[in-house]
């Protein structure tokens, strides 16, 4: 693990997070309900702000980097191995992954019908058939006994990993709470996935991702969502972790 903003970012790469999470669903692993998220400058920076959500982020399994400044600055910091682990990808490559074997899949989010739409598609795109559930969850704050049933919904349909598409910071919180409540392997928070592999939303071009410019494709795709994440979240993430490094350096 690599410190980026104090907190722990997955230095493995993509490849080493798909298989470690594949593993670790057989079932000699016991259940722990351990919480994954897929965390870029927006939830660091949230992070940094709020400290309650910070201790979200540091009891989690994992916080895999989901964009690229998070892994400019792990490499910065010697982390040599460390990729983008974007949600959407590491979504895709275990579903891709796990198509042949028994681990259960339950979709948690999006829109009315966005969860049922990616159970479809993933089954259509990745040919895997073992998403067990899917859920929309309110807008509103969800109450014990509503996390209690649909945790006993995941349970009784032998669920290994749950996944939840919802925005940062909401998601996370979201995925601490409904593991209180349920026996499973892995809770995995993914942001936009469940929007793109149902193509409700385009992604940028593959040239676009690799120059790192993915943000400037959405910004434009829907500007008044996004304005304020890019166009304040990324400069003072910046900011923030050149001051840190020129600090150590005194």
């Amino acid at each position: 693990m690599t410190k980026v903003l104090q907190v722990n970012l997955f230095d493995a790469g993509l490849d080493s997070a798909v298989q470690g999470i594949l593993l670790r669903c057989d079932p000699i692993w016991p259940r722990e309900n351990k919480c994954i998220s897929a965390t870029g400058a927006h939830g660091l920076v949230t992070a940094f702000k709020e400290p309650e959500f910070k201790s979200v982020l540091d009891s989690f399994y994992w916080n895999l980097p989901d964009g690229m400044p998070g892994v400019w600055i792990g490499k910065l910091k010697g982390a040599k191995r460390m990729t983008r682990c974007y949600g959407p990808d590491f979504f895709r490559e275990v579903l891709r992954e796990s198509a042949q074997s028994s681990i259960k899949h339950f979709f948690c989010g999006g829109q009315d019908g966005v969860a049922d739409e990616l159970k479809a598609a993933v089954g259509r795109k990745f040919g895997n058939y073992q998403v067990v559930g899917t859920f929309c969850p309110p807008f509103r704050e969800m109450a014990d006994d509503e996390f209690q049933s649909l945790a006993d919904r995941i349970m009784d349909a032998g669920t290994n990993i749950v996944w939840i598409g919802l925005s940062t910071p909401k998601q996370e919180r979201f995925a601490r709470r409904l593991a209180q409540y349920v026996d499973v392997n892995f809770i995995v928070t993914v942001g936009a996935a469940f929007d793109f592999h149902t193509d409700r939303v385009r992604q940028a071009p593959s040239w676009m991702q690799k120059l790192s410019l993915e943000w400037l494709f959405r910004l434009m795709a829907e500007p008044k969502r996004l304005y304020r994440r890019y166009l304040e979240v990324v400069p003072l993430f910046i900011f923030l972790n050149l001051k840190e490094i020129f600090s150590s350096l005194k």
